[in-house]
């Protein structure tokens, strides 16, 4: 049914179980796996000059970041039985949900596997939801998982 499947993480322990949803998926239908990490610059360029690490700085840390999530995906993809072939993707320069569904699309996916990661009401009125905002621009199926 599904022939390639785009995991999006950002190393939350929610990731964990959407990683293990979007693997088990993997395996049942022999699909290409392909985990990807969006590097949002905009928080830092809103918080202007206030910030005291400079930009470079920032993206360093997310770029670390963004490898150990990676790397936890990665360890799942070999865990329970035969490995499961995973490619991985740092997209930078886009918000969150937007590097999520064009790699969606540049892959060719035909699922995109997230979670929720279940904040409040308030704070989702304020911020908005990366899962909603993925929800809305995907052209795939969206799984999302609690």
């Amino acid at each position: 049914m599904f022939k390639h499947i785009l995991l999006a993480t950002d190393g939350s322990p929610a990731c964990d179980q959407a990683a293990r949803v979007a693997i088990g998926l993997a395996r049942t239908h022999d699909a290409g796996l392909t985990a990807v990490y969006v590097i949002d610059p905009f928080p830092y360029l809103g918080m202007g000059q206030t910030n005291p690490m400079g930009f470079q700085a920032y993206i360093s840390a997310a770029h670390s970041h963004a490898g150990r999530a990676l790397a936890r995906v990665a360890e799942l993809c070999d865990d329970g039985g035969e490995p499961t072939p995973l490619e991985t993707r740092i997209v930078e320069e886009a918000t969150a949900a937007h590097g999520i569904a064009q790699t969606a699309h540049d892959e060719g996916a035909d699922l995109i596997v997230m979670a929720s990661h279940g904040h409040g009401a308030l704070r989702k009125i304020v911020l908005g939801s990366v899962t909603t905002r993925v929800l809305a621009e995907a052209t795939v199926p969206v799984l999302v998982v609690r």
